[in-house]
């Protein structure tokens, strides 16, 4: 009888005070550094669908323990930040108490699923040891004038009360609440990520192992794009309009020109402008829009003309109105665009719109046809031309551009991390020396938002007021805090060398074991935590704390796992399946199993109890067949049948291929309980049997290690070698070779594996469903494709 909560408490126990897992430091093996990323514990537990990546990484973890590497497999908390707070202000707990308790049960689950973590390593964002080197990280920035303040416009959310960066919105709506995002002037601490630009598109190139969609998100985050900058002259005026296009080559076809709302120039002009009252109303009714709102390519563009004003074309000297217009950024480009409605869609929509001409049409060349001298001219040619006269005239210049902004950094919340500056009256902005670090964060009884741009802490007044460490003199913390994404910049360089008190990480330990080899997470992260973690890792590597300019060698996306209903696990579907509750009626190792054979590991699936049910009696066949010791009747297609089992299953964990693993361990048990009922014998000796467990191990740890001790083994199964495959036993005797009649599959035939490409092709043309199709034709070609096919073209 298979027991699964006596072997599962049996073993954890075990394995807890053996210290299996500990990473032993054993230079004399090559290091495997395989990493989840870390939860943020912002709800009250996990469900089904949370561990697939964990158990992933567990599977290849212990693999590569059996494979005889050195593995680092931690787990943290990130457990600072919006998500974190909201959840204690829904259950008007104080969040340090939600999270302890949180992590507490976050925790349990893990283990009861029986990961193979070091949790000598544990850390949590929220530990003042550990954010004072979050902390340090800021403070190098800001010394290299990479963070400053500002107090443009930002992302705000009017129900958490807060800004948010452009990351942190999703289609004009608040990533983690969901309300609409407002536009609000706001002082903040922002991050210079655009110095960084470049390095950040250029070095994907450098991580092959990175799956191209990814790549190409944050291509499109970042969005570089070379054009350039043209003067237009306002006329009657010693005020210049400058734009920024991709398609200078374009120009002759620009019939308006587009100002953001809120570009300097409308308020410069405004005396200028004959309609001032109806371009203000227009202005303001844009300050709420988000970026994402405005420039959606299905929303009605809207505008106003800005009377009195004429722009003049650079190329041809003709006059053309200007508009301000919502669909125009401030934050990209110049503020302010050349509007040619043959060439853009959005430009297309506005004159249609507002009766604007449309001039030219874009020819084979891509040139509007009344370009003058440039008329000859292929685009590419065009653009580089009319950039160098437009540099000759001093009327513009080349330019590269980029979509991403810098990172707004501040957050008017308590639950983050400090910010570790000052603000005096004498000194300006004065960092916290290094030996004050951390700066930490005070308990408070009130720590909910206040909404009025400032955060909680501002209203801590024995903690905000200080000393002035450069002149001695009164001075005021910086009351704003980090965001979430903070200490998860870097925290897979702390799990290198977790109790350090005295740097960020040894040089020894981060060369030993950096970069991550392998990082398993969701997709949704491609645009926020990937970016920043590589923007923060290459400036630590400028700096000298790291030995290599990218964190993460192979980067793996999870799929989703849905509920029964087909929508995503959520209490407001109540499709919620708790994994304890599928642990403790059908045992954490078929829940693993269940997990990992429920599709490809990179696809959504549907979450189905009945299957998990199907995992559960697998085992049961597992654990029957090797509980007792019986006669050995070696089967050598049983045996050949082990040996290739033991190769794909070995290349498919390494592949994510844990579904089509799982299947081919199916059928190897299929086939020797069928032998076992049939001759009471098992079909495999002792040796090839355990060979069966150590392939069960990574999926099902907690039956592999029971049945291995009833073996008679007396150290642990992860402590024994991966299994090798004999060569000559994982080819086939005989091969099925399917034959095409002008590659439509009309017949088979079967061969010796050692038999000759001619003696196949031969037996081929005698097959009787091939015979009839080769009568009168000639073969004109031959196709042999060695163990597949026989292709006859006629």
């Amino acid at each position: 009888m298979y027991d699964h909560r006596s072997i599962e408490q049996k073993w954890q126990q075990l394995w807890q005070e053996s210290g299996i897992y500990r990473t032993r430091e054993d230079l004399s093996k090559p290091k495997y550094y395989i990493l989840d990323m870390f939860p943020y514990p912002s709800g009250e537990g996990l469900h089904v669908g949370h561990p697939k990546g964990y158990i992933a990484t567990d599977i290849i973890a212990r693999l590569r323990l059996m494979k005889g590497y050195d593995v680092l497999h931690p787990m943290g908390w990130d457990a600072f930040g919006l998500p974190a707070e909201n959840y204690a202000i829904k259950n008007k707990v104080h969040p340090r108490l939600a999270m302890e308790k949180n992590v507490i049960n976050y925790k349990r689950q893990l283990n009861m699923l029986g990961f193979c973590y070091d949790w000598e390593r544990e850390i949590n964002t929220t530990d003042p040891e550990y954010y004072r080197w979050t902390q340090w990280i800021f403070l190098q920035m800001w010394k290299k004038g990479l963070a400053y303040e500002s107090h443009a416009p930002i992302n705000w959310c009017p129900s958490c009360k807060t800004g948010l960066a452009n990351e942190d919105v999703e289609d004009g709506h608040c990533e983690r609440c969901g309300t609409l995002v407002e536009q609000k002037p706001m002082r903040q601490w922002v991050l210079k990520i655009t110095d960084y630009a470049d390095r950040l598109l250029d070095d994907l190139e450098k991580l092959p192992e990175w799956d191209p969609a990814i790549k190409d998100m944050q291509r499109n985050w970042i969005g570089r794009s070379e054009g350039a900058d043209i003067n237009f002259k306002i006329k009657d005026s010693d005020q210049t309009i400058t734009v920024f296009t991709t398609r200078v080559d374009t120009i002759f076809g620009c019939s308006y020109v587009v100002l953001a709302p809120e570009h300097k120039l409308v308020t410069a002009l405004r005396n200028q402008i004959t309609n001032w009252s109806d371009v203000e109303a227009y202005i303001e009714t844009t300050k709420n829009k988000t970026d994402l709102q405005r420039t959606d390519l299905n929303k009605d563009k809207t505008g106003v003309k800005l009377e009195g004003l004429l722009a003049i074309n650079p190329f041809n000297g003709e006059e053309v109105p200007v508009y301000v217009a919502d669909y125009v950024l401030n934050g990209y480009g110049t503020g302010a665009v050349m509007a040619v409605p043959a060439h853009d869609e959005r430009d297309l929509k506005f004159a249609n719109k507002y009766d604007l001409p449309i001039k030219g049409v874009v020819t084979e060349t891509g040139i509007l046809h009344d370009s003058g001298k440039f008329s000859d001219l292929t685009s590419e040619e065009a653009r580089k031309q009319m950039t160098v006269w437009l540099e000759k005239e001093k009327l513009g210049s080349k330019r590269v551009n980029y979509k991403i902004n810098d990172w707004v950094y501040s957050r008017q919340r308590y639950w983050g991390e400090p910010i570790p500056l000052l603000h005096c009256e004498k000194c300006g902005v004065v960092g916290v020396p290094e030996e004050q670090l951390p700066v930490v964060l005070p308990d408070v009884e009130s720590y909910e938002p206040t909404g009025t741009g400032e955060s909680p802490l501002a209203a801590i007044t024995d903690w905000v007021e200080t000393t002035c460490p450069t002149c001695g003199g009164p001075a005021k913390r910086e009351t704003n805090t980090m965001p979430q994404w903070g200490g998860s910049c870097w925290y897979y360089l702390r799990y290198l060398d977790p109790k350090n008190n005295n740097e960020l990480v040894s040089k020894e330990k981060e060369a030993r074991w950096s970069p991550v080899d392998l990082y398993v997470g969701g997709a949704e992260h491609a645009t926020r935590h990937l970016i920043y973690a590589r923007f923060w890792h290459k400036f630590l590597f400028d700096i000298g704390v790291v030995t290599h300019e990218e964190p993460f060698t192979k980067l793996q996306h999870v799929g989703l796992i849905v509920g029964e209903d087909g929508r995503k696990m959520s209490k407001r579907w109540g499709n919620v399946i708790n994994p304890d509750n599928m642990a403790e009626r059908f045992g954490a190792d078929a829940l693993r199993v269940y997990e990992m054979f429920m599709g490809p590991f990179d696809q959504a699936a549907v979450w189905n109890t009945n299957g998990i049910s199907g995992t559960r009696k697998f085992l049961e066949k597992i654990e029957k067949l090797c509980s007792e010791q019986v006669e050995v009747k070696v089967d050598k297609k049983i045996l050949s049948l082990l040996h290739k089992t033991i190769k794909k299953v070995g290349d498919d964990i390494e592949n994510f291929r844990f579904n089509t693993a799982v299947s081919a361990l199916m059928i190897l048990v299929n086939e020797l309980t069928d032998y076992y009922t049939a001759n009471n014998a098992w079909a495999l000796t002792k040796e090839d049997m355990a060979k069966l467990l150590q392939m069960i191990a990574p999926f099902a740890p907690h039956l592999a290690e029971e049945l291995w001790e009833k073996l008679g083994y007396k150290q642990s199964i992860f402590k024994s070698s991966w299994p090798l495959f004999d060569a000559n036993l994982v080819k086939d005797e005989v091969i099925s070779y399917m034959v095409q009649i002008n590659g439509k599959l009309r017949g088979q035939v079967e061969m010796p594996a050692e038999a000759s490409e001619d003696e196949v092709i031969m037996a081929a043309t005698t097959v009787p469903a091939i015979v009839k199709w080769l009568e009168g034709k000639e073969i004109r070609k031959k196709i042999f494709v060695p163990g597949r096919l026989v292709n006859f073209v006629i």
